[in-house]
């Protein structure tokens, strides 16, 4: 009976010593790279080659990039074209990359992870990401909408991010002054329009 009681305390111990190694385990590999999205952590980057947050995904042929820090996967190469914010969620919910469909529109929070406020140079990105961004663009509609439904004329504009100063604001969705690129997202909740 002693001996019943050893053995099983053993495999006990053994149990949950594995169950806590598997649950801190990380798993490396070349590729396909996984993210531990969390949004307290901050990954610095400097340059392309000591960029942790950053990893361009040769198996989706370059075209797209996940961001370590937030666990999104974004296109490589946003659309340089302006269009109205419908047009904008229409162009990623059809658009594939990588061969891939399943794209959106980011929400204001989502883009604006990839702003940098202080910088200096356009476009304001962090450095030594590896996105093939114009210097000087419109800047990118979000799928967030600005208002309240029912409000007479609310609802009627959405934000969008501005890479040149690093800042955003809300435009009419529907104001052929104020049409805005499509940087599209793969991942994350999204949010409004979608």
């Amino acid at each position: 009976m002693r001996r019943d009681v050893a053995l099983l305390c053993t495999l006990t111990l053994v149990m949950l010593t594995v169950g806590s190694v598997r649950s801190d385990a990380q798993t490396t590999a070349a590729g396909p790279y996984l993210a531990t999205p969390s949004w307290d952590q901050k990954l610095a980057c400097e340059t392309p080659a000591t960029c942790p947050r950053f990893v361009v995904l040769s198996n989706w042929n370059g075209e797209a990039v996940l961001d370590r820090e937030t666990g999104l996967v974004w296109e490589r190469t946003p659309s340089i074209f302006d269009r109205f914010w419908s047009e904008a969620l229409f162009s990623c919910a059809f658009r594939t990359i990588g061969g891939r469909y399943g794209w959106r529109l980011p929400t204001l929070q989502e883009l604006l992870t990839l702003a940098m406020p202080d910088s200096s140079q356009p476009p304001s990105l962090p450095p030594g990401h590896p996105f093939v961004v114009p210097a000087f663009s419109k800047g990118y509609w979000s799928a967030t909408t600005e208002g309240l439904p029912g409000n007479g004329g609310a609802l009627e504009s959405a934000y969008g991010v501005d890479f040149v100063h690093g800042g955003f604001s809300d435009h009419a969705k529907n104001d052929s002054n104020g049409k805005l690129e499509a940087w599209c997202v793969r991942g994350g909740s999204g949010l409004d329009g979608q």
